[in-house]
């Protein structure tokens, strides 16, 4: 721009240059191709597609869930506590129950799997204290994001690889399912498989090409994780993806002439991804061998004592489960979607004979491997994983965590494909495509399947939460309740009584409702916790307040059970606890036989866990009705539990609101109880004398 004064001096003009910066290049990149996956839409092609969120929206939506989760699911697992929480609770405060499989002389734990855990526990004893139950909620509200994580990547990758509608179909499935509820924040190998396995598949589904080292990398990395950190069995979702790599032309164009040298090259492919893959036994037998003090390839004793029992030993030593176990297993977590998801084979060939233009363009795929064939590798580790899974006698819920995702999936596809069907049958019964491109018949159809399994699956998860959530909750009312008061009485610190409700309204904060209380304080009452009967449902020492020791009483069960660890400093490192690993427990055995120097006697209990039904009363020689003396013992916090033996099929499965439904269930009650002479005892002996 440039100004020039005229002869006038009220006068002036303005001139404009054009501008000599070259204009930018318009970009030539053209839009992403939604009709490019493996099916094909064959209505509304021009249409705007359905809502299907980024990968970005889809993260946060979806770590919503899977926070909440984090926060109230309950602990479903035995194996779960005892296994993997101790350790970590040992790792991090030095004492916790130890099983027979993290002894030195088993190693059939990895305590590598265990350590990646220690970081969130670590960061929140750093920034909020000591007390231990937010670092329990640290731990699942990491595993929930590491999983949200690894379900989006694999949701975009169907949107991407296969088609939009199913990869919707697909989030809404994870998003609400009731497996994935529990699965996601599990503590627990198979759940780790899991998240890797689901992060292989995104990068499997991509088609085979010789030229695409980083698909076969990336995925072989992936699974290798799974098994070698995780659980070595989940190595076997990944057999129809090592067939296709080798054996599947995909995107290469093969003549007979160079079929022997394309062979060679895939093969190399494989091995050389395979070769790096084998890098991860390096730190995970490093650190296993320095926490069990010798040579410990945990994998392999994994799969030698499963596989390769002898007479005496071997899973089959703790119970034994019928063929369709799995089947019911899979209707309870996945109701309306286990038929679909078991059909989807099935539905690819039918759909291959009456719609087989919903299989890809044509013209793509000349001269390389069909559509048809990709898709039915990508549908086929749900059955192989099945199929080897049912034929174990030992069987656990937890064995199926590797496929939730993948169940999704393979009920993703078969909906879709349903959908096709109906399509080309109101097509073929009105000859009107323009009317079927109207129809909401078809929509209607995939909402009604989507909706009837996320309701049904919230129902599931409410069901867990009101029929079982208990022990998790009576717990920690030791730490809530309990102590505090002990400390209140005591006079060893002061809690003001609760405020009235005019008292809270004229409150501007409520952060000072309550101080906050040491209980360290505690540490030398020499308290004992002690679980009997119930001792499978004891939800770990993270819920248990330092200071107190827990401890077995006899019960009817005569099997082996957890001892302590050898206790190590408190602010011991992982040096220190290292120390406390290596240590060689003799009560404890792989014969699943009792140790009744475990337990300790019932007299010297100060407080008690224990399950009472007092409608349908049952007592032993072993297991009396302790919630029934209360001459000795007092309650201290009490919740309902679920008679399932005595509660309906569907009303026990399922929660819904109102009294019609609830009133044909029979409870229990979950108690923590009170020794009333010991805990009185020991008042008397901390009260603080005042002058």
């Amino acid at each position: 721009m440039s100004t020039g004064v005229q002869p006038n001096a009220n006068i002036q003009t303005i001139s404009f240059r054009r501008p000599t910066t070259n204009k930018p290049a318009e970009s030539t990149a053209k839009p992403k191709n939604r009709h490019g996956g493996l099916l094909q839409d064959q209505l509304r092609r021009a249409q705007r597609a359905p809502w299907c969120p980024t990968w970005s929206a889809a993260l946060r939506i979806l770590l919503l869930i899977r926070v909440a989760g984090a926060m109230y699911s309950g602990i479903q697992d035995c194996d779960e506590v005892f296994n993997f929480w101790e350790p970590l609770h040992y790792l991090y405060k030095g004492y916790g129950f130890q099983t027979w499989e993290t002894s030195p002389v088993y190693s059939i734990r990895s305590w590598a799997y265990i350590l990646l855990h220690y970081l969130p526990v670590q960061i929140t004893a750093t920034f909020l204290g000591p007390e231990k139950r937010p670092a329990f909620f640290a731990v699942r509200i990491f595993l929930g994001l590491v999983s949200s994580l690894c379900e989006v990547t694999f949701y975009r990758a169907v949107v991407d690889r296969v088609n939009y509608r199913v990869g919707r179909y697909v989030f809404f499935l994870l998003l609400f399912n009731a497996g994935m509820w529990t699965a996601s924040t599990a503590f627990l190998p198979s759940s780790f498989a899991m998240y890797a396995n689901t992060l292989a598949f995104a990068y499997a589904l991509e088609p085979p090409s010789s030229d695409n080292l980083r698909r076969t990398l990336f995925a072989t990395l992936a699974f290798a994780t799974g098994a070698v950190v995780g659980w070595p069995f989940s190595l076997a979702v990944a057999i129809p993806f090592v067939l296709e790599a080798l054996l599947v032309d995909g995107t290469d164009k093969v003549t007979p002439e160079t079929r022997s040298s394309w062979l060679v090259g895939r093969w190399k492919q494989v091995l050389t991804s395979a070769g790096v893959a084998a890098l991860l036994f390096v730190p995970v037998i490093a650190l296993d061998t320095l926490f069990y003090g010798k040579l410990s390839i945990v994998p392999w004793n994994i799969v030698k004592y499963n596989v390769f029992p002898d007479s005496q030993r071997g899973p089959e030593l703790y119970g034994t489960e019928p063929a369709h176990f799995y089947l019911s297993n899979l209707l309870l977590n996945f109701n309306v979607l286990v038929p679909f998801a078991l059909a989807a084979l099935p539905a690819l060939a039918v759909t291959y004979r009456v719609d087989n233009k919903r299989l890809g363009e044509r013209y793509q795929y000349a001269d390389k491997s069909s559509p048809y064939t990709l898709l039915a590798i990508r549908l086929a580790p749900v059955y192989v994983w099945l199929a080897i899974m049912t034929l174990q006698k030992h069987k656990e819920e937890r064995f199926l965590f590797p496929i939730y995702p993948l169940i999704c999936f393979n009920a993703a596809v078969t909906v879709y494909l349903v959908r096709g069907w109906l399509e080309t049958a109101f097509i073929a019964v009105t000859n009107s495509p323009y009317q079927a491109s109207r129809s909401t018949l078809f929509s209607q159809f995939t909402l009604s399947v989507v909706a009837a399994s996320c309701i049904l699956s919230v129902s599931r998860i409410m069901a867990h939460w009101k029929y079982y959530h208990a022990p998790m909750s009576v717990t920690h009312a030791l730490e809530a309740a309990e102590v505090p008061r002990l400390l209140n009485v005591t006079g060893l610190v002061f809690i003001p009584p609760p405020l009235t409700a005019q008292e809270r309204s004229e409150r501007q904060s409520d952060e000072d409702e309550q101080p906050r209380i040491d209980l360290g304080l505690i540490e030398d009452w020499g308290l004992r916790l002690c679980v009997g009967k119930e001792w499978h449902r004891f939800p770990g020492h993270f819920l248990v307040p330092d200071g107190v020791r827990v401890d077995w009483i006899k019960s009817a069960f005569d099997g082996m059970l957890p001892g302590h660890f050898a206790e190590t400093p408190r602010l011991g490192g992982l040096l220190a606890r290292a120390g406390g690993t290596r240590a060689v427990r003799t009560d404890l055995n792989d014969l699943n036989e009792e140790a009744p120097q475990l337990y300790t006697e019932v007299s010297g209990c100060d407080y008690l866990l224990d399950l009472d039904f007092p409608l349908h009363p049952a007592e032993g020689a072993h297991e009396p009705r302790y919630v029934a003396d209360e001459e000795t013992w007092e309650r201290v916090a009490c919740q309902p539990f679920l008679d399932a033996a005595h509660s309906p099929l569907l009303t026990r499965t399922l929660w819904m609101p109102g009294e019609v439904w609830q009133v044909r269930n029979e409870y229990g009650e979950f108690c923590l109880l009170k020794h009333r002479a010991n805990v009185g005892k020991k008042e008397k002996e901390h009260t603080v004398r005042r002058a």
